[in-house]
Protein backbone atom coordinates (compact mmCIF):
# COMPACT_ATOMS: atom_id res chain seq x y z
CA UNK A 1 0.00 0.00 0.00
CA UNK A 2 1.43 3.54 -1.09
CA UNK A 3 0.70 5.94 1.93
CA UNK A 4 -0.92 9.38 1.00
CA UNK A 5 0.80 12.45 1.48
CA UNK A 6 -1.73 12.81 4.35
CA UNK A 7 -0.36 10.02 5.69
CA UNK A 8 3.73 9.66 5.46
CA UNK A 9 5.67 6.85 6.79
CA UNK A 10 9.89 5.84 7.50
CA UNK A 11 11.08 2.53 7.86
CA UNK A 12 13.90 0.42 8.59
CA UNK A 13 13.94 -3.67 8.38
CA UNK A 14 12.34 -3.68 11.76
CA UNK A 15 10.77 -0.67 12.15
CA UNK A 16 7.48 1.95 10.86
CA UNK A 17 7.53 5.69 11.85
CA UNK A 18 3.80 6.45 10.95
CA UNK A 19 3.36 10.55 10.37
CA UNK A 20 0.71 12.38 10.36
CA UNK A 21 0.78 14.82 7.57
CA UNK A 22 -1.49 18.01 8.12
CA UNK A 23 0.91 20.19 9.80
CA UNK A 24 -1.32 23.30 8.52
CA UNK A 25 -4.41 22.02 10.04
CA UNK A 26 -2.73 20.80 13.38
CA UNK A 27 -2.63 17.06 11.89
CA UNK A 28 -6.55 16.63 11.94
CA UNK A 29 -8.02 13.42 11.25
CA UNK A 30 -9.52 13.33 8.10
CA UNK A 31 -11.72 10.12 7.26
CA UNK A 32 -9.38 9.29 5.14
CA UNK A 33 -6.44 9.47 7.00
CA UNK A 34 -8.61 6.95 9.82
CA UNK A 35 -8.87 4.63 7.00
CA UNK A 36 -5.43 4.25 5.89
CA UNK A 37 -3.90 4.32 9.75
CA UNK A 38 -6.73 1.82 10.21
CA UNK A 39 -5.26 -0.48 7.01
CA UNK A 40 -1.61 0.18 8.27
CA UNK A 41 -1.68 -0.42 11.30
CA UNK A 42 -3.79 -3.87 10.39
CA UNK A 43 -1.11 -4.75 7.75
CA UNK A 44 2.04 -4.15 10.32
CA UNK A 45 0.78 -6.07 13.28
CA UNK A 46 0.06 -9.25 10.64
CA UNK A 47 3.90 -8.16 8.97
CA UNK A 48 6.35 -10.57 11.33
CA UNK A 49 9.39 -8.15 10.16
CA UNK A 50 7.74 -5.07 11.52
CA UNK A 51 8.92 -5.19 15.28
CA UNK A 52 8.09 -1.74 16.29
CA UNK A 53 5.66 0.91 15.14
CA UNK A 54 6.03 4.63 16.00
CA UNK A 55 3.52 7.25 16.01
CA UNK A 56 4.36 11.12 15.23
CA UNK A 57 2.60 14.35 13.73
CA UNK A 58 4.61 16.53 11.20
CA UNK A 59 5.34 19.93 12.50
CA UNK A 60 4.46 21.10 16.08
CA UNK A 61 1.67 19.27 16.67
CA UNK A 62 0.93 15.80 17.01
CA UNK A 63 -2.81 15.82 15.86
CA UNK A 64 -5.53 18.15 17.28
CA UNK A 65 -8.18 15.69 16.42
CA UNK A 66 -11.06 14.64 14.29
CA UNK A 67 -11.72 17.22 11.42
CA UNK A 68 -14.99 17.92 12.52
CA UNK A 69 -16.18 20.30 9.62
CA UNK A 70 -16.37 16.44 7.78
CA UNK A 71 -19.48 15.47 9.82
CA UNK A 72 -21.55 18.50 9.06
CA UNK A 73 -20.98 17.06 4.85
CA UNK A 74 -21.68 14.05 5.41
CA UNK A 75 -25.20 11.92 6.00
CA UNK A 76 -25.80 10.80 9.49
CA UNK A 77 -25.26 6.56 8.31
CA UNK A 78 -22.19 8.36 7.12
CA UNK A 79 -21.40 9.71 9.73
CA UNK A 80 -21.92 6.58 11.81
CA UNK A 81 -19.34 5.03 9.75
CA UNK A 82 -16.45 7.47 10.15
CA UNK A 83 -17.47 7.10 13.84
CA UNK A 84 -16.93 3.30 14.06
CA UNK A 85 -14.21 3.39 11.76
CA UNK A 86 -12.21 5.88 14.34
CA UNK A 87 -13.20 3.54 17.28
CA UNK A 88 -11.69 0.48 15.08
CA UNK A 89 -8.70 2.54 14.98
CA UNK A 90 -8.24 3.49 18.88
CA UNK A 91 -9.73 -0.21 19.69
CA UNK A 92 -6.65 -1.48 17.55
CA UNK A 93 -3.88 1.23 19.04
CA UNK A 94 -5.44 -0.19 22.47
CA UNK A 95 -4.75 -3.72 21.88
CA UNK A 96 -1.94 -3.94 19.68
CA UNK A 97 0.02 -6.91 19.99
CA UNK A 98 3.24 -5.03 18.82
CA UNK A 99 5.42 -2.61 20.56
CA UNK A 100 4.25 0.99 19.40
CA UNK A 101 5.37 4.34 20.93
CA UNK A 102 3.40 7.52 20.51
CA UNK A 103 6.29 11.08 20.13
CA UNK A 104 3.67 13.60 21.66
CA UNK A 105 4.85 16.52 20.72
CA UNK A 106 2.31 20.23 20.71
CA UNK A 107 -1.37 19.50 20.99
CA UNK A 108 -2.86 16.06 21.74
CA UNK A 109 -6.66 16.94 21.43
CA UNK A 110 -9.86 14.79 21.30
CA UNK A 111 -9.26 11.92 18.87
CA UNK A 112 -5.69 12.22 18.62
CA UNK A 113 -5.60 11.88 22.33
CA UNK A 114 -7.10 8.75 21.70
CA UNK A 115 -5.00 7.89 19.06
CA UNK A 116 -1.71 8.21 21.46
CA UNK A 117 -2.84 7.64 24.78
CA UNK A 118 -4.00 4.46 24.09
CA UNK A 119 -0.49 2.90 23.26
CA UNK A 120 2.02 1.45 25.15
CA UNK A 121 4.94 3.80 25.46
CA UNK A 122 3.29 7.84 25.21
CA UNK A 123 6.24 10.53 25.17
CA UNK A 124 5.28 13.83 26.19
CA UNK A 125 7.68 16.88 26.20
CA UNK A 126 8.00 20.83 27.09
CA UNK A 127 5.79 21.87 24.60
CA UNK A 128 2.71 18.96 24.70
CA UNK A 129 -0.95 20.55 25.09
CA UNK A 130 -3.74 17.46 25.73
CA UNK A 131 -7.30 18.61 26.37
CA UNK A 132 -10.82 17.33 25.88
CA UNK A 133 -12.36 19.81 23.87
CA UNK A 134 -15.23 18.37 23.05
CA UNK A 135 -17.26 19.87 26.57
CA UNK A 136 -17.50 23.22 24.97
CA UNK A 137 -19.13 22.24 22.28
CA UNK A 138 -21.85 20.56 24.97
CA UNK A 139 -20.43 16.81 24.11
CA UNK A 140 -18.56 14.59 25.99
CA UNK A 141 -15.00 13.34 25.53
CA UNK A 142 -15.41 10.19 23.52
CA UNK A 143 -12.96 7.72 21.31
CA UNK A 144 -12.08 5.50 24.77
CA UNK A 145 -11.75 8.89 27.41
CA UNK A 146 -14.15 7.49 29.90
CA UNK A 147 -11.95 4.39 29.61
CA UNK A 148 -8.66 6.09 30.16
CA UNK A 149 -9.89 9.50 32.21
CA UNK A 150 -11.74 6.85 34.81
CA UNK A 151 -8.34 5.73 35.50
CA UNK A 152 -6.23 8.94 36.81
CA UNK A 153 -5.69 9.45 40.40
CA UNK A 154 -8.86 10.34 42.66
CA UNK A 155 -11.41 12.12 40.40
CA UNK A 156 -9.01 13.61 38.26
CA UNK A 157 -10.70 12.00 35.17
CA UNK A 158 -13.94 13.50 35.66
CA UNK A 159 -12.51 17.10 36.05
CA UNK A 160 -10.66 16.86 32.80
CA UNK A 161 -13.62 15.37 31.00
CA UNK A 162 -16.08 18.01 32.57
CA UNK A 163 -14.18 20.36 31.90
CA UNK A 164 -11.89 20.15 29.03
CA UNK A 165 -9.02 21.32 31.24
CA UNK A 166 -5.77 21.46 29.21
CA UNK A 167 -2.58 19.75 30.78
CA UNK A 168 0.75 20.12 29.47
CA UNK A 169 3.20 17.63 29.77
CA UNK A 170 4.68 17.89 33.27
CA UNK A 171 1.43 17.07 34.24
CA UNK A 172 0.10 13.99 31.48
CA UNK A 173 3.47 12.53 33.18
CA UNK A 174 1.98 12.96 36.94
CA UNK A 175 -1.61 11.59 36.08
CA UNK A 176 -0.58 9.02 33.90
CA UNK A 177 -1.95 9.62 30.78
CA UNK A 178 2.04 9.76 29.48
CA UNK A 179 4.49 7.31 30.08
CA UNK A 180 7.97 9.45 29.79
CA UNK A 181 8.78 12.98 29.31
CA UNK A 182 11.50 13.73 27.24
CA UNK A 183 12.58 17.55 26.88
CA UNK A 184 12.51 19.00 23.76
CA UNK A 185 15.94 19.25 23.07
CA UNK A 186 16.84 15.71 23.35
CA UNK A 187 13.06 14.83 21.71
CA UNK A 188 14.47 13.87 17.81
CA UNK A 189 17.68 12.46 19.15
CA UNK A 190 15.19 9.93 20.89
CA UNK A 191 13.68 9.12 17.92
CA UNK A 192 16.38 8.54 16.12
CA UNK A 193 18.18 6.07 18.91
CA UNK A 194 14.35 4.41 18.38
CA UNK A 195 14.89 4.18 14.99
CA UNK A 196 18.04 2.63 14.88
CA UNK A 197 17.83 0.04 17.50
CA UNK A 198 15.74 -1.73 14.93
CA UNK A 199 14.19 -4.01 17.69
CA UNK A 200 10.59 -3.98 18.98
CA UNK A 201 11.78 -5.87 22.53
CA UNK A 202 9.68 -3.87 25.00
CA UNK A 203 12.36 -3.24 27.63
CA UNK A 204 14.95 -2.37 25.24
CA UNK A 205 13.04 0.62 23.90
CA UNK A 206 11.74 1.21 27.78
CA UNK A 207 15.91 1.81 28.44
CA UNK A 208 16.18 3.85 25.57
CA UNK A 209 13.12 6.33 26.18
CA UNK A 210 14.47 5.96 29.96
CA UNK A 211 17.78 7.01 29.09
CA UNK A 212 16.62 10.27 27.37
CA UNK A 213 14.05 10.71 29.87
CA UNK A 214 13.31 13.61 33.13
CA UNK A 215 11.74 11.42 35.16
CA UNK A 216 10.68 14.27 37.60
CA UNK A 217 9.44 17.31 35.31
CA UNK A 218 8.75 20.40 37.59
CA UNK A 219 4.90 21.18 37.73
CA UNK A 220 4.52 25.01 37.05
CA UNK A 221 3.73 26.58 39.65
CA UNK A 222 -0.52 26.84 39.11
CA UNK A 223 -0.30 23.22 37.75
CA UNK A 224 -4.27 22.27 38.57
CA UNK A 225 -2.40 19.00 39.88
CA UNK A 226 -1.39 20.63 43.10
CA UNK A 227 -5.40 21.17 43.75
CA UNK A 228 -6.57 17.47 43.34
CA UNK A 229 -7.77 17.65 47.13
CA UNK A 230 -10.06 20.05 46.36
CA UNK A 231 -10.98 17.96 42.47
CA UNK A 232 -11.51 15.11 44.24
CA UNK A 233 -13.64 16.47 47.15
CA UNK A 234 -16.21 17.98 44.50
CA UNK A 235 -15.61 15.44 41.76
CA UNK A 236 -16.48 12.82 43.88
CA UNK A 237 -20.14 13.90 43.41
CA UNK A 238 -22.91 11.99 41.87
CA UNK A 239 -24.14 14.17 39.45
CA UNK A 240 -22.74 17.51 37.48
CA UNK A 241 -25.49 19.47 39.76
CA UNK A 242 -23.79 18.36 43.04
CA UNK A 243 -20.29 18.87 41.59
CA UNK A 244 -21.07 22.76 40.86
CA UNK A 245 -22.67 22.80 44.04
CA UNK A 246 -19.66 21.34 45.60
CA UNK A 247 -17.32 23.93 43.61
CA UNK A 248 -19.57 26.97 44.56
CA UNK A 249 -19.43 26.17 48.55
CA UNK A 250 -15.25 25.27 47.88
CA UNK A 251 -15.33 29.02 46.76
CA UNK A 252 -17.23 30.27 49.32
CA UNK A 253 -15.07 28.61 52.36
CA UNK A 254 -11.93 30.24 50.47
CA UNK A 255 -13.73 33.41 50.16
CA UNK A 256 -14.59 33.24 53.83
CA UNK A 257 -11.60 32.71 54.75
CA UNK A 258 -9.41 34.98 52.89
CA UNK A 259 -11.52 38.05 54.63
CA UNK A 260 -11.34 36.25 58.15
CA UNK A 261 -7.74 36.38 57.78
CA UNK A 262 -7.22 39.93 55.70
CA UNK A 263 -10.04 41.40 58.60
CA UNK A 264 -7.78 40.00 61.35
CA UNK A 265 -4.42 41.42 60.35
CA UNK A 266 -5.82 45.10 59.47
CA UNK A 267 -6.90 45.15 62.88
Amino acid sequence: MTPTSQVLVKQTSNVRTIILNRPQQLNALTPEMVSELLELLNAYEEDPSVKLVIIKGEGKAFCAGGAVSVLLKVSWKEAAILFSTAYALDYLIATYAKTQVSLIRGIVMGGGAAFAVHGRFRVVTDDTVFAMPKTALGLFPDVGASYYLSRLPGFFGEYVGLTGARLDGAEMLACGLATHFVPLEKFYALEDALYKANTGNPKIINNIIHDFSNKNPKLKEKSQFFRLKTINSCFSRRTVEEIISALVSSINMKCTHFLHHHYHHTQ
